[in-house]
């Protein structure tokens, strides 16, 4: 299926992208430039900046040059987008102003793909994660409108539902340390955060606590049924420039080996894998023995950025098995993670052609 253009598309599929000037904005016009069955073709900023070019109004926060085509859009109104003109469109929105003009969008008949916080609870709002709950795409009743999760919560799921399927969840405490991208631009503001550790991201517990229970809630009798298990979350800012490092203590429903453990992360495939889909890493979750692993820096880049990568497992004497994980904040956590909900509503005739 990784073809030149998406199956059953004659061309790359039209799409516009929301709050294109912010940090994960910035990542979405990187990935969407070369992305080989989308074309970026509608920009938009706030309206005070419609009708400017984005090379005019975006500070480039990327290491790759922005790129000359992208550079010379004129950027567009929210409300200026058309459904036939462009049937996809991205959300890099801050979850302040996200909240209605998706709503309008996805109810104009745009699909919208939000990286935004303001629908992850809704309940008729899938929260995807394409590897772990492709299935909830079954439910959608109608709405255009999809979301990614928490930064922190696309790459813990990965380790996470694996062991959730094969041997049940139960007590899970986390700790995480988020880089400073994760607080978009200009960042995480102040001096206390240059060489410091800011033991408070505000509202990012909530997130990290309830989130994967949606996400691996279950179809029943009409409705969604979270699974029952327990999750402890504290959350931390460090100096890190990108990737966002968890370390994770964990008591299983059934016992497992170190062994197994691995084992069930190393050979996790999903829909993704199978559909070919040109964002999908072939290994979503691995394992490394090394004695530096997963550290952000060396870890996070690798297979486009879209890999969980775990080390340091070993035997919890509290509940059972502890571990560390590393996923890259701004391409799993983010635009990558949400191109590959769009790619997976393509492969699965979702979107009209």
């Amino acid at each position: 299926m990784n073809t030149e253009f998406a199956p059953g598309f004659q061309a790359r599929i039209p799409v516009g992208l929301l709050g294109a000037t912010g940090s994960v904005g910035q990542r979405f016009v990187q990935l969407l430039h070369r992305h080989p069955w989308f074309e970026l073709v509608c920009l938009v900023a706030s309206d005070s900046r419609a009708g400017e070019t984005y090379g005019s109004q975006v500070t480039w926060a990327q290491n790759d040059p922005m790129p000359k085509a992208i550079a010379n859009l004129t950027l567009a109104k929210a409300m200026d987008l058309d459904p036939p003109q462009t049937p996809l469109v991205f959300s890099a929105l801050p979850a302040s102003a996200a909240s209605p003009i998706e709503t309008l969008l996805s109810e104009h008949g745009i699909f919208i793909v939000s990286n935004a916080a303001s629908h992850r609870t809704d309940a008729d709002v899938p929260l995807l994660i394409p590897e772990v709950n492709a299935a909830h795409l079954d439910h959608l009743n109608g709405k255009c409108l999809i979301t990614g999760p928490n930064c922190c919560v696309a790459g813990l799921m990965l380790a996470l539902a694996p062991l959730h399927k094969t041997f049940g969840l139960k007590r899970i405490f986390i700790a995480t340390m988020q880089a400073l991208s994760g607080a978009g631009l200009p960042g995480a503001a102040g001096p206390l955060a240059e060489a410091n550790v800011l033991p408070q991201i505000n509202g990012e517990v909530d997130k990290v606590e309830t989130e994967p229970f949606k996400i691996l809630s279950t179809w029943q009798d009409g409705k969604f049924i979270a699974p029952d298990f327990q999750i402890s979350a504290l959350c931390n800012r460090v100096p890190v420039v990108d990737g966002h490092t968890m370390s994770l203590s964990l008591e299983l429903q059934t016992p497992a080996t170190c062994e197994q453990l691995i084992e069930t992360w190393n050979t996790f495939q999903a829909e993704p894998q199978s559909l070919g889909l040109p964002s999908a890493p072939a290994q979503p979750v691995q394992y490394h023995p090394e004695f530096t692993a997963p550290n952000p820096r060396e870890y996070t880049p690798r297979n486009g950025g879209m890999t969980t990568h775990i080390g340091q497992l070993a035997p919890c004497p509290i509940l059972g098995h502890k571990f560390t994980l590393s996923t890259h904040n701004t391409l799993r956590g983010a635009a990558a993670g949400n191109l590959l909900i769009a790619e997976l509503l393509v492969a699965k005739g979702l979107l009209p052609n």
